[in-house]
């Protein structure tokens, strides 16, 4: 089932099952801290401030009895008399705060009971006392504090004071009766009503325990759940960070290794390809840099022609005017015509050469290759002329030799004239051509420059494209490396 759930899916299920077990161990932790801070607060609010209380009670208690047995005793000073009493009212401040502080503090109906009963014990116990001290008012007014002593005094005087000795026995009989009052119901009320606060105390002691036991209980359960999470957490991530490396990790990572390798492979064969075309771009550059050199050679050597062809014209029509050197024109003429059909050659050669890199440029190179048809149709026509100048410049050198031997004949003159006139005008045709020659390499230069232009171009758009395909070859490495 896990299996056919999308990765998305997959780690959601994952993250849920995580959750789902931190949500255990936290309600059991919450749980057992809720279940001891109860019985801290039964034992911070309950247990502990009714124990303070009726200690404070019962040690009131036990000042007052002590207080009262020092008030007992005939050979008390006044003065200590006077520390006991306010030792008594003292002691009574502090049992009213125990009581406050007893009362206030939450009671269990079972110690509701118990403490009825100390109630009742404890009022019997203060109302003894009240009479005792009731009783040791009515002594202390009649300022004898030592009956016996005071009796022993009177009765030695002479005469006796009778009203004397009657208040002296009166003293004697009160302090009688707060000792026997002391000594027998007040100090079984005080034993009862000790033992029933001590029943108390023992009760909320108990109460108090069984918290403290409940609380180290809760503790226990709660620290062994905790070392359960903290056991079973560090091994529930193992579980699932293994789980997700075989079914998630695993799978993904061999997914994306296929694909960096054909990643690399792609860029590999990019960047081969793109090295080839760098290398035939840059031949390219060079070969149509070496064309336009040879074309730029070819214009000027058109231009030459042409100029020598507007000589040659000029020269024939000098020889039609100076016939007597007639025969150095002629020599002149033949040169000439050796310079155009070499020439001639040249072009031949040099638009044969410019058709091959046309082809070799591709599409590029279409209208270069119309240009150079072109030169080499000029070119045979070039040609052809200076053969045709060769044979009349033969013709010419013998009736020019025959001429410079005979200037008299005119028949002859007429015939070097007549060939004088066809020189001017193959001067002109070939004029005509090398002037037309050299638009046409000017243009073919043109085209070569623009073809150059192009060529750097695209060796510079291969050369960041070699680049960048490095740049894609070395990602691809490093995300291959890291997966």
């Amino acid at each position: 089932m896990f299996k056919k759930l999308s990765l998305q899916g997959r780690l959601f299920g994952s993250f849920i099952l995580m959750g789902l077990l931190v949500l255990v161990v936290a309600i059991v932790g919450w749980s057992g801290s809720s279940r001891l801070s109860a019985h801290i607060d039964t034992l911070a609010n309950n247990t502990l401030p009714s124990v303070t209380g009726l200690w404070k009670i019962n040690e009131g208690q036990t000042q007052i009895q002590s207080s009262e047995r020092s008030l007992l005793n005939p050979l008390l000073s006044l003065e200590k008399r006077q520390v006991d009493l306010e030792r008594i009212k003292n002691a009574w401040q502090q049992i009213d705060e125990g009581f406050k502080q007893y009362e206030t503090s939450p009671q269990t109906e079972e110690e509701k009971k118990i403490y009825k009963k100390f109630l009742q014990d404890w009022d019997r116990w203060k109302r003894d006392h009240e009479q005792f001290m009731q009783i040791y008012q009515q002594f202390a007014r009649l300022n004898v504090l030592d009956p016996a002593a005071r009796l022993s005094e009177v009765v030695n005087q002479k005469p006796p004071n009778l009203a004397q000795i009657a208040i002296i026995k009166q003293a004697d009989a009160l302090l009688d009766k707060l000792n026997d009052l002391a000594a027998n119901e007040e100090r079984a009320s005080f034993t009862a009503a000790t033992e029933s606060v001590v029943g108390v105390a023992k009760y909320n002691e108990i109460f108090g325990a069984s918290a403290n036991n409940a609380a180290e209980k809760d503790v226990s359960q709660t620290g062994f759940w905790v070392v359960v999470g903290m056991i079973i957490g560090p091994l529930t991530a193992i579980i699932f960070g293994i789980f997700f490396s075989i079914t998630i990790a695993k799978p993904l990572g061999a997914k994306i290794s296929k694909i960096v390798n054909s990643i690399v492979t792609s860029s590999s064969e990019i960047a081969a390809t793109v090295e080839q075309q760098e290398r035939t771009a840059t031949q390219q550059a060079a070969s149509v840099n070496q064309t336009s050199s040879t074309m730029d050679e070819l214009e000027a050597s058109s231009r030459l022609a042409a100029e020598q062809a507007e000589a040659a014209t000029a020269g024939a029509r000098a020889i039609a005017q100076q016939i007597f050197r007639l025969s150095e024109q002629i020599k002149q003429i033949g040169s000439i015509s050796g310079v155009v059909s070499e020439l001639a050659n040249q072009t031949n050669m040099l638009a044969l050469n410019a058709a091959v890199e046309a082809a070799r440029a591709g599409q590029n190179g279409k209208g270069f290759a119309v240009v150079a048809g072109e030169i080499r149709k000029l070119a045979d026509q070039s040609k052809k002329s200076a053969e045709r100048i060769n044979d009349l410049v033969g013709d010419i050198q013998a009736i020019a030799n025959s001429t410079v031997m005979d200037m008299g004949q005119g028949t002859k003159v007429e015939s070097i004239v007549t060939a004088v006139n066809n020189i001017v005008m193959n001067n002109q045709q070939i004029s005509l051509s090398a002037s037309q020659q050299a638009i046409a390499v000017q243009q073919v230069v043109q085209a070569m420059n623009t073809l150059n232009i192009a060529a750097q171009e695209t060796a510079s758009g291969i050369s960041q494209t070699k680049v960048a395909t490095q740049k894609l070859n070395e990602a691809a490495l490093a995300l291959q490396t890291v997966v």
